[in-house]
């Protein structure tokens, strides 16, 4: 699914806004033992964001690549903004970033993903964020994760995912070790419940 049809959102999917967590016989690499956040989900595909897989670059190797601030300027940025999380989104575009965040900041280029969630693609939401003029809650992405027309629904009739409505709280948790179990948890099964064998829920 291209990334633009999240921008026409009048067709939604019984999947829209919801997670997707990998069950154990998941066979693609890329997606063992993840959590997905579905953004888009029509008769055209499905786009979304894997949200437990760490990414090995800091905020600050991102503000250096792109020239956004020198190395100095960006040792003296606060910790908390130094700190601030990227993530491994998915396998598609890896070296193109993406913000997922509250609504309350917005620029020309945000797309609303849900009534409280919002994407940004371009600079000014990194930029804002440096300044200390970002949203307060946001996530860095690299890459993301799509699926063409029925790829989706197929794996989960093959028993590769399970769904249940999103959580804002988990989107943002920044402690992405047991995260996956936490998913599990909003259906209320733990891994331990589950084999490659079992029914959907």
């Amino acid at each position: 699914m291209a990334l633009s049809t999240l921008k026409d959102k009048r067709e939604r999917g019984f999947l829209d806004g919801q997670f997707l967590i990998a069950m154990p016989g998941m066979q693609d690499d890329n997606f063992v033992r993840t959590v997905v956040y579905i953004c888009a989900h029509s008769a055209a595909g499905a786009m979304g964001f894997i949200i437990n897989r760490p990414q090995s670059i800091s905020f600050t190797d991102v503000l250096l690549h792109l020239k956004l601030m020198d190395k100095t300027d960006a040792i003296m940025l606060p910790g908390e903004t130094r700190n601030f999380p990227i993530l491994s989104g998915g396998p598609v575009e890896t070296g193109r970033g993406f913000v997922l965040h509250s609504d309350d900041f917005s620029s020309e280029s945000s797309i609303p993903v849900s009534d409280d969630i919002s994407l940004t693609a371009t600079l000014d939401v990194i930029r804002a964020i440096c300044d200390g003029r970002g949203p307060a809650r946001a996530t860095m992405l690299l890459g993301y994760a799509g699926w063409g027309p029925g790829q989706l629904e197929t794996e989960i009739s093959n028993n590769g995912w399970l769904n249940c409505a999103a959580n804002e709280e988990l989107i943002f948790d920044r402690s992405l070790e047991g995260k996956y179990e936490r998913a599990l948890a909003i259906l209320g099964v733990s891994p331990e419940m589950l084999s490659s064998e079992a029914g959907h829920a």
